[in-house]
């Protein structure tokens, strides 16, 4: 459990043991549940989270310009190198759309895929900027439509079952030699959500954690043959950069988990990549 001293910012251990209760609940119904089940939970248990946990940061966040201009630049960095005047980019589970907004003052074309439409109410939507709403699976766009894919703490959120289909779906909206750029949370200094306060263990709406060798693998298992480390403001293009994280993670494997946390929430923090289609 979390000391005072370690509690985030603004929030005491009531409310982030609410917090945890709450959303671990709700984790396990969407654990439990099938495919056609998610298909409406994905939906509503955010809602219901967001009700139930009154103080929970998303609304800090949102009330934030200089979180929001914060958070814009870094996620821009990841796609920048990518982005032209003829370009598409679809961006998974955008939420407030202040990521595409900006990426549509660069791109052709950006697509903002989610399970609802959150978008900013306050930020007027550029005209080459399009929402689609779907149902997490059922995708209804072209094959091979777009040069570039995004997600940033996106696939943490996704059942196990899901993930793979994911891929396929990124795969196949991709033209070749497409990306799919992405940011997620590195296993080992995890865990990422409200579990960390009270167990090492992933017991809410953080479904997984990997690492750069686990995520490399599954990459490849859905059509990603060729994938590359993102770190020092560019992607990291060649396998020796993909072996000396290989052999980083190799050695931090046997530590114990506190000291390794300790040691990867600088060294890794996230997982983020650039999966090249064939």
């Amino acid at each position: 459990m979390s000391s005072p001293s370690t509690l985030p910012p603004a929030r005491t251990q009531e409310q982030l043991r609410n917090h945890f209760e709450v959303e671990k609940e709700l984790a396990g119904r969407l654990r439990q549940s099938t495919r056609e089940e998610r298909s409406q939970l994905y939906g509503t248990l955010y809602e219901e989270l967001f009700s139930r946990v009154p103080d929970h940061p998303r609304w800090t966040r949102l009330d934030s310009e200089e979180i929001r201009s914060r958070n814009v630049a870094a996620q821009m960095k990841l796609v920048r190198e990518y982005l032209g005047q003829d370009s598409t980019l679809i961006e998974f589970a955008p939420g407030n759309g202040w990521l595409g907004f900006e990426a549509a003052k660069t791109a052709r074309k950006v697509i903002g895929v989610d399970i609802s439409n959150q978008l900013d109410p306050k930020t007027p939507v550029p005209v080459n900027y399009q929402h689609v709403v779907y149902d997490g699976y059922h995708l209804d766009l072209p094959d091979s439509i777009a040069e570039i894919a995004f997600s940033f703490q996106f696939l943490e959120h996704l059942h196990p079952d899901d993930v793979g289909p994911h891929f396929e779906l990124v795969h196949r909206l991709l033209k070749p030699g497409g990306v799919y750029v992405f940011d997620t949370p590195h296993r080992y200094s995890g865990p990422h959500d409200i579990s960390r306060c009270f167990t090492n263990e992933l017991l809410c709406f953080h479904f997984q954690e990997w690492t750069h060798r686990q995520m490399r693998a599954l990459l490849a298992r859905h059509g990603f043959k060729t994938s590359y480390v993102f770190r020092m403001g560019r992607t990291q293009r060649g396998s020796l950069f993909n072996i000396v994280v290989d052999a980083l993670e190799l050695l931090l494997a046997p530590l114990p988990h506190g000291f390794r946390r300790t040691l990867c929430q600088r060294l890794f923090p996230a997982v983020t990549m650039v999966a090249v289609k064939g």
